[in-house]
C-alpha cells in the first residue's frame, strides 16, 4: 500500500512538472514572441497569452481607443489579433501614414478569421502582386460598367424610385426600413456584379441578404475576437465563430452558382458584367500568380457584394436616424429640395452642386455615423518611421476613421451632429481633408464614387417624397450596435407622404 501511495504521488509530482515546465515554456515564448521593439509606441501592459483582450469592449473598442491616447499618445501599441498593433489616433497620424507615406502601409495583416476563409485570395485582404492585379482588373473593369460615371445614374434612379414606391406602401404605418433600403442598394452592385436586379420579394435575393446579415452579426460577438487572438484553439470548439464559417460557405455556395450560369451563357465579345469580364479575363490571362481563377472569382465577388452594400446601407439608415431626430434640420433639407427640384421630377446628380446644406447632411451623416470607426487594419510593407518612432516591416496598423471624424483639433462640434462643418460662411459646400470616410491612400474604398452617387440619389428621392418620424409615443434614438460596421440599432420609422 505505501509503496502504491508513493508511486501515486511520484506520478503526481512528474505531472506537475511537467505542466509547470510547459508553462514555463509558454510563458517565455509569449515573452520573446511579443518582446517590445526599440523605438516603439508605448502603450499599457499586457497579460501573457491574451494581450489586451480583457480591454476590449466590443461595443464601445473605437471609445476605448481615444480613451487610451489620451494616456499614451496618438501613436501607441496594444496586443491584439494575435500581433502588436500600432494604433493611429486622429487627423495628424492618419495623414501621416495614409496619404504622406502611404507606400509603407499598402499591405493587410493575417487577421486568423478572415484568412482562414479567404487565404490570401479575393480582393479586399490580399497583399502583394495579386492585389495589384486584382484591384487594378476590378478598378478598370467596374470604371466600364458607369463606376464613376453618370452613365449609371440611370439605374440608381430607377432603383431610388422602386425604393420610394415599397416605402409608400406603408401609407404612413411604421415599419423597419433595413431590408428595404438593403434589397436597393445590393441591387446596384448585383448590376455591376451580376448582371441583374432582383425583385425585393424574390426569395433567392432575399436569402443571400439574410446570409450577409447573419455575417455580420456573428462578427459582433465577443467570440470572433478570442478567435482571433487563439486561432488554433477555437477552431476545435463551437460558437459563434463557427456560425459565421457555415454563413460564408453558403454565400460561397450561391456566388458558385451564380458564376457557373454565367459560364453557360458566356458570350467573350459581350460581357453583361464583372463576373463575364473575369471570366474572359480567365481565358485569356496565363499569369498563374495573378489570381484569374475560379476560387478568387468567387471571393473577389464576395468581397464586391459585401463591400458595395453594407456601408452604403448602413449610411442610409443613418441617414434616416439622424432625420427624426433633428426634425429642423430635415425641415431645412425639404425646403431645399423643394426649391431646387420641385415636385414633378426626380432629384439627379446636376442638382448637387445646387443644393449645398442637402450635400452637408449628407456628408455630416457619414461623418457622425462613423460606419468603420476602427478602419480595415492596414500593415507596413517595409521598416519605417511613423513620428518620433520606428515601425517595424510587418507591423499590423490601425489608423482609427473614429478618431480623425471626431477630431477636436480639426472638427468646430466633433461630437454634435452640424451640417455647418461642411458649409462657409456663404451658406456653399466645401470639402475637409479630415472628411475621410472611405479612408484614404493606396487602399482607399474602390467604390467611392458610387457610394457618392447612390447617397445623393437615394436619400433625395426619399426625402424629396416623405417626412420621417417615429410612431406616437415612441422616441427616436441614436443608439448603434458595433461589429466591423457601426450601425444603428433597429427602429420603426414613419413615411408620410408630402
Amino acid at each position: 500500500m505505501e509503496s502504491l501511495l508513493a508511486k501515486l504521488q511520484l506520478e503526481w509530482l512528474s505531472c506537475s512538472t511537467l505542466l509547470l515546465f510547459l508553462f514555463v515554456f509558454l510563458l517565455v515564448f509569449d515573452m520573446v514572441k511579443f518582446r517590445i521593439p526599440k523605438n516603439f509606441p508605448p502603450g499599457p501592459w499586457s497579460l501573457p497569452f491574451i494581450g489586451d483582450m480583457h480591454r476590449v469592449d466590443t461595443q464601445r473598442i473605437h471609445l476605448q481607443l481615444a480613451q487610451l491616447a489620451e494616456k499614451y499618445g496618438n501613436i501607441y501599441s496594444l496586443r491584439l489579433f494575435g500581433y502588436r498593433v500600432v494604433v493611429l489616433n486622429g487627423y495628424k497620424a492618419f495623414r501621416e501614414a495614409m496619404v504622406v507615406n502611404g507606400e509603407d502601409y499598402v499591405d493587410r495583416p493575417i487577421v486568423p478569421l478572415f484568412d482562414d476563409v479567404l487565404q490570401n485570395r479575393g480582393l479586399l485582404m490580399t497583399n502583394g502582386y495579386l492585389w495589384k492585379k486584382q484591384r487594378r482588373f476590378a478598378s478598370h473593369t467596374l470604371k466600364n460598367f458607369g463606376l464613376g460615371k453618370k452613365t449609371l445614374e440611370p439605374s440608381i434612379r430607377e432603383e431610388a424610385n422602386y425604393l420610394t414606391e415599397a416605402f409608400g406602401q406603408y401609407q404612413g404605418k411604421p415599419f423597419n426600413p433595413r431590408s428595404l433600403i438593403t434589397n436597393a442598394v445590393s441591387n446596384i452592385i448585383c448590376c455591376l456584379v451580376f448582371g441583374e436586379r432582383f425583385q425585393y420579394d424574390d426569395e433567392k435575393y432575399r436569402g443571400i441578404i439574410k446570409m450577409f446579415k447573419d455575417s455580420h452579426a456573428a462578427q459582433e460577438s465577443i467570440w470572433i475576437q478570442v478567435y482571433n487572438t487563439v486561432p488554433r484553439l477555437m477552431r476545435l470548439f463551437p460558437g459563434p465563430h463557427q456560425r459565421f464559417f457555415s454563413v460564408v460557405r453558403s454565400i460561397q455556395h450561391f456566388l458558385d452558382k451564380m458564376i457557373q450560369e454565367h459560364r453557360e451563357t458566356l458570350d467573350p465579345s459581350s460581357p453583361r458584367d464583372y463576373i463575364d469580364c473575369f471570366l474572359i479575363e480567365m481565358g485569356q490571362n496565363e499569369d498563374k500568380e495573378a489570381g484569374f481563377d475560379l476560387d478568387n472569382l468567387s471571393l473577389a465577388a464576395l468581397d464586391l457584394f459585401a463591400a458595395g452594400s453594407d456601408t452604403t446601407t448602413t449610411t442610409l439608415r443613418w441617414a434616416l436616424a439622424y432625420m427624426t431626430y433633428y426634425p429642423e434640420v430635415q425641415e431645412r433639407v425639404h425646403a431645399e429640395i423643394d426649391a431646387v427640384v420641385g415636385s414633378s421630377r426626380q432629384p439627379s446628380m446636376d442638382d448637387r452642386d445646387n443644393m449645398p446644406y442637402t450635400n452637408a447632411v449628407i456628408h455630416e451623416t457619414q461623418r457622425m455615423g462613423n460606419i468603420i470607426p476602427l478602419n480595415a487594419m492596414r500593415m507596413t510593407s517595409k521598416e519605417t518611421k511613423l513620428g518620433k518612432y520606428t515601425i517595424p516591416k510587418g507591423t499590423p496598423i490601425m489608423p482609427t476613421l473614429d478618431s480623425v471624424l471626431n477630431d477636436e483639433s480639426v472638427w468646430e462640434t466633433p461630437h454634435s451632429f452640424n451640417p455647418e462643418h461642411f458649409l462657409d460662411k456663404d451658406g456653399k459646400f466645401r470639402k475637409r481633408e479630415a472628411f475621410v470616410p472611405f479612408s484614404a491612400g493606396k487602399r482607399v474604398c474602390l467604390g467611392e464614387q458610387l457610394a457618392r452617387m447612390e447617397l445623393f440619389l437615394f436619400f433625395t428621392s426619399l426625402m424629396q417624397r416623405f417626412s420621417f418620424s417615429v410612431p406616437n409615443g415612441a422616441r427616436p434614438s441614436l443608439d448603434y450596435t458595433l461589429g466591423f460596421v457601426r450601425s444603428p440599432k433597429d427602429q420603426q420609422i414613419c413615411a408620410i407622404t408630402r
